[in-house]
């Protein structure tokens, strides 16, 4: 299975300087690394802000790097009167061939609920954008010991999706990824354990992969403070297919060396 290290921007950079110095930057050292970045092995991407999207794929044409929005709106798939959103058919139009969904800090700060993802990657599917949908389980439900159970209520929309639309199986299987990002471990330097996050994933799989008959395992990766120093752990696993980066993609020497751990690994 081929592994995937998606950085997730954020809302950063903040100037359009910043992002070309970024793009610059990632670029360069992909040429210093090609030997130890395999595409065919592990395939990168980036998630930059919507007002930057359409830039930065213009400049990652033809090169290792795929582009991400981060959200798209649960309003329409093309266009209508919501001030502020940006459509699937937009972000697609805009260089996107991924999307972020259900993003901790988009469930955090603006509520999100499984209707508004579920219409959101309906809105993704039929724009023939591929999705990093994410799950996670706060400190609180850690502590509780109610991570599969969180994740297994999350994971539902993807069942309730294939319910109503049951011929995107083939579709499902090819243009989702499954992200884990525990919300106590984002950010803030916690790290669960390779073998808990490895038993996590197996859940994951196994979860997904009874929602059809012909539903084959999913891409699984993991998120929540992953760094230089712990990606080698993580990229051994058979269960981890690679990583979804915050701060660390933000600098390319370390975004890259978290993909090489993955390349090397899964070569």
């Amino acid at each position: 299975m081929q592994a995937w290290v998606i950085g997730n921007w954020k809302q950063n950079p903040a100037t359009t300087n910043e992002v070309n110095e970024l793009i610059d930057s990632l670029l360069s050292a992909i040429d210093e690394r090609s030997n130890d970045l395999n595409p065919d092995i592990c395939q990168l991407m980036v998630a930059p802000t919507a007002i930057h999207l359409a830039a930065v794929s213009a400049r990652l044409q033809q090169t290792p790097l795929l582009c991400a929005a981060q959200d798209i709106s649960a309003h329409s798939g093309t266009t209508g009167a919501y001030t502020g959103d940006c459509s699937a058919q937009q972000m697609a139009d805009a260089g996107a061939s991924w999307t972020l969904l259900g993003h901790s800090e988009r469930r955090q700060y603006h509520q999100e609920s499984a209707d508004e993802l579920l219409q959101k990657l309906t809105h993704a599917q039929a724009q023939q954008l591929g999705v990093i949908f994410c799950i996670g389980e706060t400190q609180a439900q850690y502590d509780a010991k109610q991570t599969l159970e969180v994740l297994n209520e999350q994971l539902a929309v993807i069942k309730e999706l294939l319910t109503q639309q049951p011929k995107l199986v083939k579709t499902i299987a090819e243009r989702l990824i499954i992200a884990y990002e525990p919300v106590w471990a984002i950010g803030t330097g916690k790290v669960p354990t390779v073998s808990e996050v490895s038993a996590t994933h197996e859940h994951i799989k196994q979860t997904v992969a009874s929602f059809a008959d012909e539903l084959p395992e999913i891409t699984v990766l993991y998120g929540g403070s992953v760094n230089t120093d712990n990606a080698d752990s993580f990229a051994a696993s058979p269960m981890i297919d690679g990583a979804l980066v915050g701060g660390a993609s933000l600098k390319a020497e370390s975004f890259l060396t978290i993909a090489s751990a993955f390349s090397r690994a899964k070569a």
